[in-house]
């Protein structure tokens, strides 16, 4: 028997990637969307990828617990999860995509590459942020090596800035231009210095295109060290992960987008060879937010963790 999932706050793009995930996954059923603004409206004129003929309804908290599903994946804005959270059921899974529960020791922080050793059956998983993915899978191989605190450039295409019209996801103020923001004790900045336990410094822009995240992070190393060492600790630690891929050069992020995988590279070393600059590049709706839904719910309902998807070559 299938499980039946449902999704809270499905208007945004994340949301529509979600779908259509959960669209080709072989275990699971699309129990409900909801989403105030679409209420009524049919999901597969919104979402491509989606056939079926369920339409967007729209649920308060209330509402939202008296469904009878396997899991409910809340893709809210920041501040809103908690009335939810509180009237669904405890054995349902919730999958939170929101910074609301990240920092909350009872929930799972669920970045499988780095922390699935540590699921023990919670029914109650914070989705790391997107930038928080793309830094810590750049900084987990070093960590333990590092001389200072690492220092990171963040650049986003605006699809991160959500679908509430603001400066930062308005392609006229962004055109020909690269808007900062956030510069310092971004939640995204706190959140990889809570979870990797070393202090890290991050600097957010936004850019002109749509979607994809370059990161360049800059690590100074306590013992000096080569090139080729430094990749060698990459690829071991990524050796058996389908969605992290190691690569030479630096990587670009038009090449990433609308890929489910995070490609990390660049591997510059400045003389004296204790700074290291490495880039990642991720799909801050995919790897960054739906994909990484999936991989949770995958590993939450008992499925194989890239159950529905795409690995390998051109995936």
């Amino acid at each position: 028997m299938k499980k039946t999932i449902g999704i809270i706050g499905a208007r945004g793009h994340t949301g529509a990637e979600l779908i259509r995930l959960i669209a080709a996954h072989p275990g699971l059923d699309l129990a409900f969307v909801s989403s105030r603004e679409l209420d009524g409206q049919r999901v597969a004129d919104h979402v491509n990828g989606y056939a079926g003929e369920l339409r967007y309804v729209n649920l308060d908290p209330a509402a939202t617990g008296a469904q009878t599903v396997d899991a409910i994946v809340l893709a809210l804005p920041n501040g809103k999860a908690a009335p939810y959270v509180e009237a669904i059921a405890p054995q349902t899974v919730v999958v939170d995509l929101s910074a609301d529960y990240r920092f909350d020791k009872t929930w799972y922080y669920g970045l499988p590459e780095l922390t699935r050793g540590k699921y023990a059956g919670e029914k109650r998983i914070a989705n790391p942020g997107c930038y928080a993915t793309a830094m810590q899978l750049a900084i987990a191989p070093l960590v333990d090596a590092l001389a200072a605190p690492p220092s990171c450039f963040g650049v986003s295409g605006y699809s991160g800035a959500g679908t509430t019209p603001s400066d930062r996801n308005d392609p006229e103020k962004l055109r020909d231009n690269l808007m900062p923001y956030s510069l310092v004790g971004h939640v995204h900045e706190r959140e990889v210095s809570e979870q990797l336990g070393v202090p890290v410094e991050f600097m957010p822009h936004v850019a002109p295109h749509f979607r994809g995240i370059t990161l360049t992070a800059n690590l100074w190393l306590r013992d000096a060290t080569t090139p080729d060492a430094i990749k060698a600790r990459y690829r071991e630690r990524y050796a058996n992960e389908p969605l992290v891929a190691i690569v030479d050069e630096a990587p670009w992020v038009s090449r990433i987008a609308n890929r489910h995988h995070v490609e990390i590279g660049g591997f510059a070393l400045a003389p004296g060879g204790k700074r290291v600059v490495v880039v990642a590049t991720i799909d801050n709706l995919l790897k960054g937010a739906a994909t990484q839904a999936m991989q949770n719910l995958n590993l939450a309902l008992g499925f194989a963790e890239t159950t529905a998807i795409p690995t390998g070559a051109g995936a």
